[in-house]
């Protein structure tokens, strides 16, 4: 005999399972840093070329404060000076007669109206379509951007471009495959398969560490030419 006023045995709602997603094969995930619309950096090469082109301008030029390097930073220049649209994040750019102190992000209408001089993007296999073609199209037309570069830290594929009448023309290299910037008065090439800054005179812009080791060297070479073993010198 069933009683009616018996209660119903308990059971667990069914698993509720998160339904896959179509993405189209070109989607590309949101991005979680809030001052950068550009994807996460590929490969910890493309991350390490990006920190030593800005380390290396900081440490050339410390004694200057007109000038603004940074990298995967944010640049807004809408028109209707809006956040919402109409902003991109180079890899690396670098601003003239700028003051230099640490931002955010790069707005074009709180800078007097000051767009990037040069602009440095690294390739690779998910963004080398738009730097070749979207962003270069923006840099000509848009941003009005002197000079535009690029490079591949893997395949070192190395071009430059500067504007001249209204459209790039390819910079060609020195006699020792440099591509001179006539924005900074410097020179970039390729060295020990990182592109690095150079001076006019064909100088490789050191970094500190490696200023301090050519400072020893030269000092061991000058001592072992006067016969003293630098080795035997006391600490």
């Amino acid at each position: 005999m069933v009683r009616l006023d018996a209660t119903p045995p308990t059971t667990s709602p069914p698993e509720t399972l998160e339904p896959e997603l179509d993405y189209p094969d070109d989607y590309t995930p949101p991005p979680t840093n809030l001052y950068s619309d550009e994807p996460p950096l590929e490969t910890d090469l493309h991350r390490e070329q990006i920190d030593l082109l800005i380390r290396l301008l900081k440490y050339w030029w410390r004694d200057r404060n007109d000038f603004y390097i940074s990298g995967n930073l944010t640049v807004y220049y809408s028109a209707e000076q809006t956040k919402k649209r109409d902003f991109r994040g180079p890899d690396v750019f670098v601003v003239m007669d700028a003051q230099k102190r640490d931002r955010r992000s790069w707005t074009i209408w709180e800078e007097g109206g000051k767009y990037p001089h040069v602009v440095i993007e690294l390739l690779s296999s998910s963004t080398q379509q738009v730097d070749r073609t979207t962003k270069k199209d923006l840099y000509q037309n848009v941003w009005r951007l002197p000079e535009y570069y690029w490079f591949h830290p893997e395949t070192l594929e190395f071009a430059g471009f500067r504007l001249s009448n209204g459209v790039y023309g390819a910079i060609a290299p020195n006699e020792s495959g440099r591509l001179p910037s006539e924005q900074m008065g410097l020179e970039l090439g390729i060295h020990e398969r990182q592109l690095r800054w150079f001076t006019t005179d064909g100088a490789l812009i050191p970094l500190p560490e490696e200023q301090e080791r050519q400072a020893k060297e030269r000092l061991e070479a000058y001592l072992r030419s006067q016969g003293i073993d630098p080795n035997q010198l006391p600490e």
